[in-house]
């Protein structure tokens, strides 16, 4: 599958098989995020992996999971991110979600399915999974196989055209 194909053939899968995913995809998928890039290469990352019925369970306290048998809850450290010395900005949460794109993207490309999920309270999640301040859950990677019957929401397909969210040199937003 080319990039254009694992492009085209994502979509957020709220409906998996519960069959466990393979020790060696889940490698694979995590050198996915590995290798994904961050600012100034500073890694800030921290991979909760989660797939022993009583973490799958304690993060369905504040996430629906869809059945999903492996979730990734993907953290930054806000004492390794990079901040901007302009503004402030911490770099954070925006490696985090370049890195879930990355083993999203790969789960696809080993025919799994995923669903990206921000729909969670962090302090649930800091708690239930004992977390240090400075590690803050920023989203929540479930994945598996597409159970059958597995389809993308109507919404998928719905996309602005271009001229909507691009301008060159100058915007009229």
């Amino acid at each position: 599958m080319d990039l254009q194909e694992v492009f085209a053939a994502r979509y957020s899968v709220r409906k998996f098989a519960g069959k466990a995913v393979e020790p060696e995809k889940v490698q694979s998928i995590l050198e996915a995020g590995r290798i994904a890039p961050t600012a100034k290469n500073i890694q800030p990352q921290k991979i909760l992996v989660v797939q022993q019925p009583e973490g799958l369970q304690a993060l369905g306290k504040t996430a629906r999971l869809y059945n999903a048998p492996l979730a990734l809850v993907v953290c930054a450290d806000t004492e390794q991110s990079w901040k901007r010395p302009f503004d402030g900005m911490d770099s954070g949460q925006i490696d985090a979600s370049i890195v879930t794109t990355y083993m999203m993207l790969e789960a696809t490309r080993l025919g799994l399915g995923s669903v990206w999920i921000c729909y969670f309270d962090p302090a649930v999640v800091k708690r239930e999974f004992n977390l240090p301040d400075h590690i803050v859950p920023v989203n929540i990677l479930a994945l598996g196989y597409k159970a059958d019957g597995a389809e993308p929401s109507p919404l998928h397909f719905s996309r602005k055209p271009l001229s909507e969210t691009v301008a060159y040199e100058k915007h009229n937003w």
